[in-house]
């Protein structure tokens, strides 16, 4: 039953994500005042290179307003956005004497109120973008009635078999939180490349009700959006949209980065979500007790190799034009090896991302 709940979820992805046309975003005359936002703790090896990016950015300067929150570094950080308050950066710093298991969302959501923006737009202080970045996310808002965009974002520069993977997984990820916008029905996204109106913000309560978790500063409130506003999500399939961030370089920061993200979980409202997230964590139970069975019952073997190998064709199917877009087709003979290490990861997080807490930017929080 549940090989074939999956294999009906995949096949509405692939339908999904076929459903998303590459915009064509003529260049005009801009007309939205646009804030960036970041929250930034402990950056000091990537902040530069992020902020150089922003202010290479070809929207109008006049209608750009870049705002960095330092979260209580122990580095440089503050140190480093303060040297380019005379190009346009304002700082804002996090002064919170009392411990928050949020700080995140109190950093962009002080940004958003200190803001003169119509648009924001969140990323992360560990990103690169290209030139054309912002007035394209711009130009798809201006040219549709949409009231919050997510757009794309994919891992690169990697320097390991383990990061490549990590590559490999996170653009199905993307994919995934594109092909249920593609389809209407908006329950994911990545805040590293997150676009909003400041209104709507406002308008669902901010992150209330959500602001008691670590993360969620992205899904939470997309899914907050997608229940008061049905259909005024968009995904923005363009290459000039996608922003540049690194796979984790060993496993303990890569499981606790995905512990982060599973204990988001437990805030879902949509139950459909929940039921569907359920569904893929118990074939995965049911692919590792196919797989120990079958050292008593070969039988039990040939069923696991059976759903293996229709699951991999699926998500191949699924996968292969997500690749394509983001031009790394080559990943797609590592799911060979992903997806038996894949089966075992996601039943672990899925039991330890809704359990105790984890480190997070030097922090335990959950």
């Amino acid at each position: 039953m549940f090989t074939g709940v999956y294999l009906v979820i995949l096949a509405y992805m692939i339908k999904g994500w076929a459903a998303l046309k590459t915009p064509e975003i003529k260049p005009g005359t801009a007309r939205t005042k646009v804030t960036v936002l970041i929250a930034a703790r402990d950056e000091e090896d990537n902040i530069r290179a992020t902020i150089e990016d922003l202010l290479a950015q070809d929207y109008p300067k006049e209608l750009t307003e870049i705002i960095i929150v330092d979260d209580h570094s122990t580095d440089g950080t503050a140190a480093i956005i303060s040297s380019y308050a005379n190009q346009g950066i304002t700082l804002l710093q996090l002064r919170e004497d009392q411990p928050l298991n949020s700080y995140k969302k109190k950093a962009i959501a002080g940004a958003i109120k200190l803001s003169s923006g119509n648009l924001m737009v969140a990323t992360d202080a560990d990103c690169r973008m290209g030139s054309q970045w912002l007035s394209t996310v711009v130009g798809y808002f201006e040219a549709n009635d949409l009231l919050m965009i997510s757009s794309p974002v994919a891992y690169f520069q990697e320097r390991s078999l383990f990061e490549r993977m990590q590559t490999l997984e996170f653009s199905y990820l993307i994919g995934m939180g594109a092909s249920f916008i593609g389809n209407n029905q908006a329950s994911t996204c990545n805040g590293a490349n997150l676009a909003y109106r400041k209104d709507i913000f406002y308008e669902v309560g901010g992150f209330t009700g959500i602001d008691d978790l670590a993360s969620g500063d992205d899904e939470l409130l997309l899914q907050k959006v997608a229940a008061r506003f049905p259909g005024r999500i968009g995904f923005l399939k363009k290459r000039e949209a996608i922003v540049y961030t690194h796979a984790k370089h060993n496993l303990e920061s890569f499981l606790n980065q995905r512990r982060r993200w599973a204990s988001k979980s437990t805030k879902y409202k949509d139950k459909r979500i929940i039921a569907l997230a359920v569904s893929i964590w118990f074939l995965n139970v049911l692919l590792i007790v196919n797989a120990l069975l079958g050292f008593y019952d070969s039988y039990f073997f040939k069923l696991f190799l059976a759903q293996m190998l229709i699951k991999s064709i699926f998500e191949i199917i699924f996968i292969l034009p997500v690749l394509s877009f983001l031009k790394r087709t080559k990943l797609i003979g590592l799911i060979v090896i992903l997806s038996p290490i894949h089966i075992i990861y996601l039943v672990y997080v899925g039991i330890k991302g809704n359990t105790g807490k984890y480190a997070w930017k030097g922090r335990m929080v959950k």
